[in-house]
C-alpha cells in the first residue's frame, strides 16, 4: 500500500480501488473543500506557466528548418534532434508525474525550467557558434542532441503530468476537472498559434533572436514558480505515489483513444507543408506562409473548441471523446480529395476543433478512476503517450507519402474511424459516464456551486 502523508480523515474517505470491478463507482479525491477564489489563483498560474513553456517551445518552431541549413546540418539530423526530444518525455514523464507528488509541484517544476533555461541558453549559444562556423559537424549535431533533444526533452516532460496531476488534485467533481484539463490543452493551443506567429516575426530581425528570446520566456516562467506558485504543505505530500501500469483496466482504453487519435495530428502535422506545395503547385516562400496558415487553423480549432465548447457543453469525458472523434473524422474526410486550398484550410481546422474536443475527455476520464495517491503517475503515463505518437507519426506519415501523396491521410481517417467506434463500443466509456452521473453532486455534499475546488489545505 502506497505511503500517504494525508489527514486520516481525508484517507478513511477514500473508495475501494475499482480496478477488478469494472461496475464500482470512480475513487474522488477526498480532502477539505475550499472556496474557488483559494484555489483559482494558483490554478490560473499553472496554466501561465505551462503557456510560457510551450510558447518557448512553438517559437523555435518555424525557424529549426532554416536554422539547420545556415549552420549546415542535414534534415535527418534536424529530425534525430526533434526524436530524441520526444523520447525523453516518453521515458521520463511518470518519473517527473509520480515526483510531483512526492517532492511537490513547486520543486519539480523549478528543477524542470531551470534545465529548459540553460539548455536553451545553451542551444541558442552552440546555433551562434555554428552559424559563425566556430563549431560545425558532427560536434555542432551532437550539441544539438545534447541540447535540444535530451536537456531540454527531459525538462519539457514535466510539465503537462505536474499540471494535470495539480488540477485533479484540486477538482472535486466531473465538470470541474474536464474544464480544468481542457484549460491545460487551450493554453498549450494559443501557444502553437502564438509561438508560430511570433517565431516568424522575430526571425526576420535574424536566426539568432527568436533562440535568444526562448530562454528568457522560460526564465519568466522559473520566476513565476518560485516567487508566486505556493508549495503544498509537507503534510500533503505522498512518500512513494503508485506507479500505474499502462495496462491497467482503468487505463489502457484512455490511452490507446488517445494515442489514436494524437497519432492521427501527427500524420497531418509533419506531411502539411508537402500537401499544400503539391496541390497549389506553390514554390518554397509561398509554400511556408501557406502552411503556417493552414496550420494556424488548426490551432484557432483547438483553442476554439477547448476554451468554450468544452467549458460550455458540461459533456462527461466518454462524450468529449466520441464527439470529438467523429468531429475529427469528417476532417481527414475532407481532407482526402484533391480540390484546391478551402478543403485543405477547412478539413486541418475541422481535426484541431474535433481533437480540442476530444482530448480533455482522454485526460480527465482516467483521473476520475484513479485515488490521489495514482493522480501524478497517471498524469506521467498520458505525457509518455503523448510523446510515444511523436516518435512514431513523423517517420510512418513521410514514408506513406512518398508512397502515395493522399496515403497517409486515408490511414489517418482509418485510425481515428477505429478510434470513434472503439470510444462507442467499449464498456469503460460508459462506466465512466454512469459512475459520474451517480455521484452527489458538489452542493448535495454541502459543498459551494459550480467551479466548487478542492485544496490539500487551508492557507
Amino acid at each position: 500500500m502506497t505511503a500517504d502523508r494525508t489527514s486520516p480523515a481525508a484517507r478513511d474517505s477514500d473508495r475501494p480501488d475499482p480496478t477488478e470491478s469494472p461496475t464500482q463507482a470512480p475513487t474522488r479525491p477526498s480532502r477539505q473543500v475550499a472556496s474557488p477564489v483559494s484555489s483559482r489563483p494558483q490554478i490560473q498560474v499553472l496554466l501561465t506557466i505551462v503557456f510560457l513553456v510551450y510558447l518557448g517551445q512553438m517559437t523555435l518552431n518555424p525557424i529549426i528548418a532554416p536554422l539547420a541549413r545556415e549552420v549546415g546540418l542535414a534534415e535527418w539530423q534536424i529530425g534525430v534532434t526533434i526524436s530524441t526530444a520526444a523520447i525523453m518525455v516518453v521515458v521520463s514523464s511518470q518519473f517527473w508525474g509520480r515526483r510531483s507528488q512526492s517532492w511537490g509541484r513547486k520543486p519539480v517544476l523549478i528543477a524542470a525550467l531551470l534545465v529548459a533555461t540553460v539548455s536553451t541558453a545553451l542551444f541558442a549559444l552552440a546555433s551562434f557558434a555554428g552559424m559563425r562556423g566556430v563549431v560545425v559537424g558532427t560536434a555542432l549535431f551532437c550539441l544539438f542532441v545534447l541540447l535540444r533533444g535530451l536537456g531540454f526533452g527531459t525538462a519539457i516532460a514535466a510539465v503537462p503530468p505536474t499540471a494535470q496531476a495539480y488540477i485533479a488534485d484540486v477538482t472535486v467533481d466531473e465538470s470541474a476537472r474536464v474544464r480544468g484539463m481542457a484549460g491545460v490543452g487551450a493554453v498549450q493551443g494559443i501557444a502553437m498559434v502564438v509561438g508560430a506567429v511570433v517565431g516568424g516575426l522575430l526571425s526576420g530581425f535574424g536566426l539568432i533572436t527568436p533562440l535568444i528570446v526562448v530562454p528568457v520566456l522560460l526564465a519568466v516562467g522559473l520566476v513565476l514558480v518560485i516567487f508566486v506558485l505556493r508549495p503544498e504543505p509537507r503534510h500533503e505530500l505522498i512518500a512513494e505515489p503508485a506507479r500505474i501500469r499502462p495496462g491497467d483496466t482503468r487505463v489502457w482504453p484512455f490511452l490507446l483513444a488517445g494515442f489514436g487519435l494524437l497519432t492521427s495530428l501527427g500524420f497531418v502535422q509533419v506531411i502539411c507543408g508537402f500537401i499544400v506545395q503539391d496541390r497549389l503547385a506553390l514554390d518554397a516562400e509561398a509554400t511556408g506562409l501557406v502552411t503556417g496558415g493552414v496550420l494556424l487553423a488548426a490551432g484557432v480549432g483547438m483553442v476554439l473548441a477547448q476554451s468554450i465548447i468544452v467549458p460550455r457543453s458540461g459533456w462527461s469525458p466518454a462524450t468529449l471523446l466520441r464527439v470529438g472523434a467523429l468531429t475529427t473524422l469528417s476532417g481527414f474526410i475532407v481532407l482526402i480529395p484533391d480540390i484546391g486550398l478551402w478543403s485543405v484550410a477547412v478539413g486541418i481546422f475541422l481535426i484541431g476543433c474535433g481533437l480540442g474536443v476530444a482530448l480533455p475527455g482522454y485526460t480527465a476520464g482516467p483521473s476520475l478512476l484513479m485515488r490521489r495517491d495514482e493522480q501524478g503517475g497517471l498524469a506521467g503515463l498520458i505525457g509518455a503517450t503523448n510523446g510515444l505518437t511523436f516518435v512514431v507519426a513523423p517517420t510512418l506519415s513521410t514514408a506513406l507519402y512518398g508512397i502515395r501523396p493522399q496515403l497517409p491521410i486515408v490511414v489517418g481517417a482509418l485510425v481515428v474511424a477505429a478510434v470513434a467506434g472503439f470510444v462507442l463500443l467499449h464498456p469503460r466509456f460508459r462506466i465512466v459516464a454512469e459512475a459520474a452521473a451517480a455521484e452527489p453532486s458538489p452542493v448535495d455534499a454541502g459543498g459551494a456551486e459550480g467551479d466548487q475546488a478542492v485544496i490539500a489545505s487551508p492557507e
